[in-house]
């Protein structure tokens, strides 16, 4: 899925350290992204609908309420976007209560940044109720903030998230380094002025100026992150 949204007028950083990092949830820290799907599929199954396969890259990385209006669209059901919204919500969240699966190279990296001091965001489409509950896996500890699609007026792909993190921060978008694994994500990211590195999940990311796309969180470190902001 592509966004036409411009990017910011914000300059990028041709120098210094980095001054944060900041996280995309779903899909770059945890391996939720198919329990979104499961949960969606479900639902429609019991409003009487089939959804296809095409459809999950359009809704992978997006804020709920976009989701749920394009899979109401493109199914005809008959269900109200408030009620389907909260029922989304409801059944995911019964589905990580057990906890939920950390992607591969994550917990390193979290741990890595938080002995360095690094200021550690975490910023989500997901609404606060869904982060609270992953943050048990993740630990909260990890974090200095953390960001929820239902907390900003306009979340993924638009810039608001991330620049909301920066801002209370109190750092330079150009000086933060974002790791994302949808284009939605990587659009935002890039909107707000960030360095991106992008460990795509569902749909492919390709190259961009100012984005480097990885396989996995295991090819990123801390050093790699610093070398995003000084080169």
């Amino acid at each position: 899925m592509t966004s036409g949204i411009p990017a910011l007028t914000i300059p990028q950083a041709t120098g210094g350290a980095l001054q944060a990092v900041l996280l995309d949830m779903d899909g770059t820290l945890v391996d939720t992204e198919g329990f979104w799907w499961e949960v969606e599929v479900a639902v429609f199954a019991e409003l009487g609908h089939r959804l296809l396969e095409e459809y999950r890259e359009i809704v992978v990385g997006g804020p709920m309420h976009r989701s749920a209006a394009f899979l109401i669209q493109a199914t005809g059901a008959r269900i109200a976007l408030a009620e389907l919204t909260a029922l989304l919500n409801t059944r995911f969240s019964e589905m990580i209560g057990q906890g939920v699966p950390l992607m591969p190279g994550a917990r390193r990296l979290l741990t890595e940044l938080a002995a360095h001091s690094v200021p550690t965001a975490l910023v989500s489409a997901s609404h606060r109720e869904i982060i609270d509950r992953v943050l048990h896996t993740l630990g909260p500890e990890h974090f200095t903030l953390t960001v929820a699609g239902d907390e900003v007026e306009r979340t993924k792909p638009h810039p608001d998230p991330y620049l909301a993190a920066a801002a209370r921060l109190g750092v330079e978008p150009g000086r933060c380094a974002v790791v994302e694994d949808t284009i939605t994500g990587v659009t935002a990211a890039e909107a707000a002025g960030c360095r991106v590195v992008a460990v795509p999940s569902v749909g492919a990311i390709p190259p961009g100026a100012g984005r480097t796309v990885v396989r996995s969180l295991e090819e990123v470190d801390l050093g790699f992150l610093r070398n995003l902001i000084t080169h």
